[in-house]
């Protein structure tokens, strides 16, 4: 559909979403056909302002929503639902799904271009529900990183080392997140029993297992 492609941006998913493109013998110039924003999300309505109208134009953005590309008409947007990191390079693309928001036809197929020359599964996303689609992924991204922390934490105070954390997390992900434990026993005297190690230990936590333990078990 687009015979080059311009990137803006050289962060962690704008250096892997160029390299998947020349990959696939897609050309990354100047004066692509498609412009695609890969810069961060409080950038992109000024970024998108200095951008010359006539081509396609496109953020990666999943909480920005498409009036950030004005004023710009012919516009969508690609959210590779992963997380990036600088060590790893387009790889870190594959298998992962991307949400394509457009507010046309040609849009959407635009989008749907896009996510599959980078390897991403695209799936439909309305501009409306972005902030409840992002608060998602973040809570399934983000909020696993505080989760091994805190859990690192206890471990630590409880002179087990950390590190044994990383399988069983991983494991539970390879599970399908079947519920185990204390909870799904029904067993309310364990559950008591780590609030009271933890309040005399990290009370400062003890709000943060109530919460997640109440969210458990409903």
């Amino acid at each position: 559909m687009f015979g080059s492609v311009t990137i803006i941006g050289s962060g962690r998913v704008g250096s892997a979403v160029s390299a998947r493109l020349r990959e696939r013998g897609i050309s990354v110039a100047d004066d692509g056909d498609l412009v695609v924003l890969c810069v961060p999300d409080t950038a992109i309505a000024e970024v998108a302002q200095q951008v010359e109208p006539g081509p396609w134009i496109a953020h990666v953005s999943g909480a920005t929503p498409l009036a950030a590309l004005a004023p710009h008409a012919r516009r969508f947007s690609v959210h590779p639902l992963q997380t990036f990191t600088r060590a790893r390079g387009p790889e870190q693309l594959d298998g992962a799904w991307g949400a394509v928001t457009a507010e046309s036809d040609e849009g959407r197929e635009a989008g749907f271009w896009l996510a599959r020359r980078l390897g991403l599964e695209p799936f439909e996303l309305a501009d409306e529900t972005r902030p409840l689609y992002h608060a998602g992924a973040a809570i399934a991204s983000n909020y696993l990183v505080t989760l091994h922390a805190v859990a690192a934490e206890l471990f630590r105070a409880a002179n087990a080392p950390p590190e044994a954390l990383v399988p069983l997390m991983r494991r539970t992900i390879e599970n399908n997140f079947e519920l185990t434990g204390p909870i799904e026993r029904g067993d309310w005297a364990t559950v008591e029993a780590h609030r009271r190690a933890t309040r005399a230990e990290k009370p400062e936590l003890v709000s943060l297992y109530d919460v997640l333990a109440e969210a458990t078990a409903r």
